[in-house]
Parts: C-alpha cells; sequence; structure tokens
C-alpha cells in the first residue's frame, strides 16, 4: 500500500473505506498497527513530532510485506507547520509506516506531502446508491416508510451518506414512521414542492403569486441560503428549455453570492425572481 490521500466531499466513505482497507491488511494486528487521529484530536506541530514520530517508531510484528498505518482524518484543517513536520516523518518512516490522509479538499495539503501520496479522489454518492444503502437499513431495522420518504430524505442529504442516515433516525426517532411530510419536519429544510411552485409560478408569468410563495417561507424564518440552496436543486432538476435553465441557475449563483457578502434580505430574493420574469420575458420574445 502507497501513502494516500483520500479526497473528496463529507459523507462518501472516505475515512471508512481506509478503516477497513486496514482491517483487511491487518487482520489481527489492527489495533497495535494502527494510529487514528481525527479532527477531535490535537495535531498541531507537537502532535506530529511526538504522537505520530513514537508510533513510527514502535517495533510492530506484522504479515511480510505489511507495514503499520497512520490514519489522519479532516487532514486539511492541520496547519502548515504540523504538515511540513510531517512531510518530514513520512520521508523518515518510508519503510515501516504508511500514511492515509482523508480531506475535503486536497488542495490545502502542501505540495511536497501530495507528491509523496496517490491520490484518490471520491464524488458525491449518487441518488441511487443512497436509496439502495436506505432500502438495506430500512428491511434491516423494519422500519415503516413510503417511497416519498426515502426520496425527501435523499434530497436533504444531498449526496451525504452520512446525512442521508442521520435523517432516517431522526425521522424515525421522532414520528416512528418516514413520509416526507415528517422528513421536512425533521430537517428543517424549504419544502421543494412549494419551491416547485415558485417557479413554476415565475414560467406562468404569475409574479405576484411566486412572490407571495416566497414570502410565506421567509416568514416561516426560513434563511435565505436555505431557500437559495434548495431553489437551486429545484431549477437543477426541472423539465424548462435549457437556455432558459442555464440563465435561471446563473442569476441564482449571483443572487447567492451577493448573500453570502451579507445583502441576505428578503427584497433580493424578490429581486431574484424578478430577474427570472425577465429572462423569461427576453426568451419569449426571441
Amino acid at each position: 500500500m502507497p501513502n494516500l490521500i483520500l479526497s473528496g466531499p463529507p459523507g462518501t466513505g472516505k475515512t471508512t473505506s481506509i478503516l477497513a482497507l486496514a482491517h483487511e491488511l491487518l487482520g489481527p494486528v489492527y489495533k497495535e498497527a494502527v494510529l487514528e487521529l481525527n479532527a477531535s484530536d490535537d495535531r498541531g506541530i507537537d502532535v506530529v513530532r511526538n504522537k505520530i514520530k513514537m508510533f513510527a517508531q514502535k517495533k510492530v510484528t506484522l504479515p511480510p510485506g505489511r507495514h503499520k498505518i497512520i490514519i489522519l482524518d479532516e487532514a486539511d484543517s492541520m496547519t502548515s507547520g504540523a504538515q511540513q513536520a510531517l512531510r518530514r516523518t513520512m520521508e523518515i518512516y518510508s519503510n515501516s509506516t504508511r500514511f492515509a490522509l482523508a480531506c475535503n479538499t486536497s488542495s490545502k495539503i502542501i505540495e511536497p506531502i501530495q507528491s509523496r501520496c496517490a491520490l484518490v479522489r471520491f464524488s458525491r454518492l449518487s441518488d441511487q446508491e443512497i436509496l439502495g444503502r436506505l432500502m438495506v437499513v430500512v428491511d434491516a431495522e423494519q422500519v415503516p416508510y413510503v417511497p416519498e420518504g426515502l426520496e425527501a430524505i435523499i434530497f436533504t442529504a444531498d449526496g451525504d451518506m452520512r446525512q442521508a442516515l442521520n435523517n432516517l433516525q431522526a425521522t424515525y426517532s421522532g414520528f416512528r414512521f418516514v413520509n416526507q411530510e415528517n422528513v421536512f419536519k425533521v430537517c428543517d429544510q424549504p419544502h421543494p414542492l412549494h419551491v416547485k411552485n415558485m417557479v413554476r409560478n415565475v414560467l406562468e408569468g404569475k409574479f405576484d403569486d411566486a412572490c407571495f410563495a416566497l414570502k410565506q417561507l421567509y416568514d416561516l424564518g426560513y434563511s435565505p441560503t436555505d431557500i437559495i440552496t434548495t431553489l437551486f436543486r429545484i431549477i437543477k432538476n426541472y423539465d424548462m428549455a435549457e437556455y432558459l435553465k442555464l440563465e435561471f441557475m446563473k442569476e441564482t449563483g449571483f443572487a447567492h453570492m451577493r448573500i453570502c457578502d451579507g445583502v441576505g434580505s428578503y427584497l433580493q430574493l424578490c429581486g431574484l425572481l424578478a430577474k427570472f420574469s425577465q429572462v423569461r420575458e427576453t426568451a419569449k420574445a426571441t
């Protein structure tokens, strides 16, 4: 096994994959031959110089061709100084120890470490992959559900398996039944049907109705970021002309940028709907 960097979004199985690989490679000596440090541990320069170095120096009887493994979860949150110290440690103990770094963004890992590792990229899980795993869980745990409930969980998870399982467990714990209404109560996201109606009203030229639907969401206490995130995902999958979809997504991106800059008002969201209407009218005229 080479040194590894596992990079990808949260909840895609990076840490689980490396733990499974370590169990497979090391078998019964796993406990003695694996050091795991996650984000809750102190991983400053002192830890690299002391704890990691001491583990790398430790003698462990291993099967032929196997190495000790040091697993660093969320390695992109390590300071630059700690990463520089780690680079030297990787170099010195390369004969006896392998390093596996899990991170969300590989660009935050310094170049000298990247050049010493094989990079494995993880992508967001597809809806079908999440559904397959959810079906295994609900069958094994005998959770009562309707298909719409699982669809809602997949929507709220947005490619994050950990989030999907958390939402499933929270919904079952709270209501003992997984349906669409219960999922959105637990997850507290703007209901996609409500947002979809808003988009449909804009496309049908009913601007006032779209603004009224937006006001309802805003009055329920949803933040502009929640609304804009759900809106983006709805537009991405909405059945409309490709030109309109691209323009709508572009305007949503601009609005999201302004909201992130601190201008997150109801007026800002209404302005976005007005832009949608303008794009629709322009497309209609041509």
